[in-house]
């Protein structure tokens, strides 16, 4: 089955004061590139990555993980806009794991079992830690229409709604799935609980 990664690097970051996805970690790898690496680890060379017109050192720096890069010219829109841009740059496929520039924390073997539920026919997948929904969220080829479709800042969330019932929860023991980056208190070590 051919399932396409789609990394969405294509947001404003206004919250966080810069740019967020070229935030470096504290292993000075920066955020989008550290979630795009989870990802090729994962899917190899097959990795699209959407990103703003004005983004060029951050497309150059996907460029150079061997990603392929969509520009979305109607980025400034939102998330729905840029996944829409985003899925008709992948094309036919059989599914379309659909993952976030800053979420650097999600493990492989987290976005390897969303990919390996859509691979066994799950309508939609998404990973949840501790009873909450975590992104990558894993979408099959029938919701393709809806995805191109896509307008606003929502992104998925509205058709993850609409189709609850589709969802297939992958339970998992990964807290990166849940912690996303939108200020830099956020890069913070979580607590342990």
């Amino acid at each position: 089955m051919n399932v396409v990664a789609i990394l969405l690097a294509a947001g404003s970051a206004t919250r966080f004061g810069s740019d967020k996805l070229l935030h470096l970690l504290p292993h000075d790898v920066p955020i989008a590139i550290q979630a795009a690496r989870h990802l090729r680890a994962v899917f190899g060379d097959g990795v699209l990555a959407v990103v703003r017109p004005d983004a060029r050192a951050l497309a150059d720096l996907l460029r150079g993980e061997a990603c392929r890069v969509v520009v979305c010219d109607n980025a400034a829109q939102g998330m729905g806009a840029s996944l829409a841009c985003a899925v008709r740059a992948a094309g036919a496929a059989s599914g379309y794991l659909v993952a976030l520039g800053d979420m650097p924390f999600v493990r492989a073997s987290t976005i390897a079992a969303v990919r390996d539920a859509l691979i066994g026919g799950a309508p939609l997948a998404a990973p949840f830690f501790r009873a909450r929904r975590g992104h990558p969220v894993g979408i099959a080829a029938g919701f393709r229409a809806e995805l191109e479709a896509l307008k606003g800042d929502e992104g998925a969330k509205g058709l993850l709604a609409r189709h609850a019932d589709k969802l297939i929860k992958v339970p998992v023991g990964d807290p990166g799935v849940i912690r996303d980056i939108d200020i830099p208190g956020d890069l913070a070590p979580p607590l342990v609980v």
